[in-house]
C-alpha cells in the first residue's frame, strides 16, 4: 500500500469495528424470544450476526425473514427493546481508545459510517467514550443509499472535506469492503470484528487487521 496517496482521514464503521455492541443485541432478541416462549441464545451463537442488524438477528434467532407477515412485527419489538437498553453492556474495543487518542495526535480526522439507522445511532454515539469526538456521523438513512452502496462514504468524506482517495474505511462485514472500493477509498477489514459467515481474508481488502491498534502499523501515513 505504500504506492498509495497519504491519508487524510480514518473512516470506521460501528458495530463490530469501533463498538461492541453484540450483548445489547443479543439481549434485545433474547427478550423477543421470551416474548414467544423461547429460551435463550448464547451471545456468541448470536455474535457473528451483530453486524447485519435486524433482518440478520432475527434470521438466526426467531428463523424469519423479511418476505413473512410476522418479520414487522418482531423486528418493531426487536428494535424497541434494543432502543431502550442500547448502552447496557456494549464498549469501545480494546485499543480503540488509543487508537483514536493517537490519531487525534496525527491530525487525522476520523468519522463514523454506519447502517445503523441514526434513530439508534445517535443516542449510543453520545453515549460512548470517544477521547475526542468524530469528525462526523454518517448513519444507514443519512445518505440516498446504505452501504454496500458508496453514497455514505462518499458523504462522509464531503463531511470531512477530504478526496475520497486521501479516506480509508475500517470494517467488519464484506459489503464494508464492497462500499469502499466503489466510493474510491482503501478498505481495511476489521477481522477481530463479527464478520458474519466469510472470511475477512477473502474480502479483497487492500489490508486485515487483527486489533485496532494494528492499522497504525499499516503503511499508510507516509
Amino acid at each position: 500500500m505504500s504506492h498509495a496517496r497519504p491519508v487524510r482521514a480514518c473512516l470506521f464503521d460501528l458495530d463490530g469495528t469501533l463498538a461492541d455492541t453484540a450483548p445489547d443485541l443479543a439481549a434485545a432478541l433474547n427478550r423477543v424470544r421470551r416474548d414467544h416462549h423461547l429460551p435463550e441464545l448464547p451471545l456468541e451463537h448470536l455474535r457473528p450476526m451483530a453486524s447485519h442488524g435486524a433482518r440478520g438477528l432475527l434470521a438466526v434467532g426467531m428463523q424469519v425473514t423479511p418476505e413473512e407477515a410476522r418479520y414487522d412485527t418482531l423486528k418493531e419489538t426487536f428494535l424497541a427493546y434494543y432502543l431502550e437498553a442500547i448502552r447496557v453492556r456494549t464498549t469501545l474495543f480494546d485499543g480503540v481508545v488509543p487508537l483514536l487518542e493517537r490519531l487525534h495526535q496525527l491530525a487525522l480526522p476520523w468519522g463514523i459510517v454506519t447502517n445503523k439507522l441514526s434513530t439508534y445511532t445517535q443516542p449510543l454515539v453520545t453515549q460512548l467514550p470517544w477521547p475526542h469526538p468524530p469528525g462526523c456521523v454518517v448513519s444507514g438513512d443519512t445518505a440516498a443509499r446504505p452501504k454496500p452502496a458508496p453514497d455514505p462514504l462518499l458523504y462522509a468524506a464531503q463531511a470531512l472535506r477530504i478526496d475520497p482517495a486521501s479516506c480509508i474505511y475500517v470494517g467488519d462485514d464484506l459489503r464494508d469492503m464492497q462500499s469502499a472500493q466503489a466510493a474510491g477509498m482503501r478498505a481495511i477489514a476489521a477481522a477481530y470484528g463479527y464478520c458474519g459467515p466469510s472470511a475477512p481474508e477473502s474480502w479483497d481488502a487492500d489490508a486485515v487487521i487483527y486489533h485496532p491498534l494494528e492499522l497504525l502499523t499499516l503503511d499508510l501515513m507516509s
